[in-house]
């Protein structure tokens, strides 16, 4: 049985809304709330990858393991390398790294558990998810990335070709096309421990520059990255999947108790 580890990346510069990890849900930091619904949902040990000394000193409050990172560390993948990097410097303890956003408060992390089987069974470098556009017109949006990947009638999962922030693949011939659906991707990754390490000693990819997606530098280099298709991805759908700004965090505050 493989020996995974969550690692929930976290910092308190946030453009949008500042100290954004430290807001009190009801009682509770948002950074509380993420650790407890993963901790209750995924196998394996949970660790918070922090950016400052405070989020080290909340997650104490709440019993919480937390490594502190450098602040000024360019994504989240690279934070939560940093931070096994310090738990494992050896790299033989863990098998599977499952990367959770901090502020994804209202995700089920759940989610994960079928990626880290995809990871088991297909051996593939990265698992990530997506879900199919409902509305046409969000597929011209250039902050809606879509997953090129061949998905036949009645699968779930396949291997991704690539991402992009254009509407995409093209459909030339309607008529022959058994499959016309567009995939939008969800930033969830689960990653073999092995290749997180690899990934992030990588330089920027070409593509990845171009397009703004960390994730096409993993192609770029020749790793597998796999998607499986989901249908939800929240615990209680009137609120946000995550929070980002000040009327999210209102709106989460009505319905996260």
């Amino acid at each position: 049985m493989s020996k995974v580890i969550t690692m929930i990346p976290t910092r308190l510069a946030s453009k949008r809304l500042p100290n954004k990890p430290l807001l009190d849900i009801n009682g509770k930091s948002l950074i509380q709330r993420v650790y407890e619904n993963v901790k209750k949902s995924v196998p394996g040990d949970v660790v918070i990858a922090a950016g400052d000394e405070k989020i080290l000193e909340e997650a104490k409050k709440f019993g919480a393991q937390a490594i502190l990172t450098d602040p000024s560390l360019p994504s989240g993948t690279d934070r939560i390398a940093a931070a096994l990097k310090e738990l494992d410097p050896q790299g033989d303890k863990y098998d599977i790294v499952v990367d959770f956003q901090g502020d994804g408060i209202n995700v089920n992390p759940k989610v994960n558990l079928p990626l880290i089987e995809m990871v088991e069974r297909t051996n593939c470098d990265i698992a990530t998810c997506g879900m199919v556009f409902k509305n046409e017109a969000d597929v011209e949006d250039p902050n809606m990335v879509k997953i090129c990947m061949g998905v036949r009638p009645g699968e779930k999962e396949a291997r991704c070709l690539y991402f992009t922030r254009a509407a995409s693949p093209y459909i030339r011939n309607k008529e022959k096309c058994e499959n016309q659906d567009f995939y939008h991707h969800i930033g969830i990754y689960v990653f073999k421990a092995s290749s997180l390490k690899k990934f992030v000693s990588l330089p920027v990819g070409v593509l990845e520059a171009r397009e703004s997606l960390e994730q096409l530098r993993a192609l770029e280099n020749g790793m597998t990255i796999r998607a499986q298709l989901i249908d939800n991805i929240k615990l209680i759908q009137e609120a946000p999947a995550d929070i980002n700004t000040q009327e999210e965090y209102e709106k989460a505050l009505k319905w996260i108790f």
